[in-house]
């Protein structure tokens, strides 16, 4: 009798993360949707000059986004420390991207543009950067189970598996930054 356990079928999981990221997709789209319908209405944007953090942390993701590659690509040449490495740069520069995130809400706090003011247009700015840094989060579990997963004597396939989710989330996070970075930039 063959056990549950040895027959691993990746394929329904792979499509709950595809759910995920095109419901993602949705609703930052509604966002921003929501976002150029407000701005018409009052006649202006948010009228802010971005943080530098923000295109600091755009930098992060990025490298953070080829780390990723690159270890993927480890995997695939059976070079286990080197792939472990390479996730591991990559949390590292994850948590550099929350960091900056904060120091971005800082400085605009600093500059008197609040979460809670008279201007919903800076308050999107904080609400989306938040949803998306919470992606972020989910993101850094998913690589840390693929770094965990080396680490362990488990099957090639599901370590595989596991570097394939972790990188099609993280792209995916890294796309809708540069996405919501760019769309603030251009509707100030």
């Amino acid at each position: 009798m063959e056990n549950i356990q040895d027959t691993f079928d990746p394929k329904p999981r792979k499509f709950i993360v595809w759910l995920f990221v095109v419901s993602s997709t949705i609703m930052f789209g509604g966002f921003t949707s929501y976002y150029l319908v407000f701005s018409a209405s009052k006649g202006k944007g948010h009228g802010l000059v971005l943080p530098d953090a923000f295109i600091y942390s755009s930098l992060v993701i990025i490298a953070s986004s080829i780390t990723l590659f690159l270890a993927s690509k480890a995997l695939r040449k059976l070079k286990f420390g080197m792939q472990r490495n390479l996730l591991l740069i990559t949390v590292i520069l994850a948590i550099a991207f929350g960091v900056m995130q904060f120091s971005a809400w800082g400085s605009m706090v600093s500059t008197g543009a609040t979460l809670v003011g008279n201007n919903a247009a800076i308050s999107f700015i904080y609400v989306v950067s938040f949803i998306h840094l919470l992606h972020i989060i989910a993101g850094v579990f998913l690589i840390i189970s693929a770094l965990v997963g080396s680490y362990r004597n488990i099957p090639l396939a599901k370590s595989q598996y596991r570097m394939e989710i972790a990188s099609i989330f993280w792209h995916f996070i890294d796309i809708l930054w540069i996405y919501l970075y760019v769309f603030l930039l251009l509707n100030r």
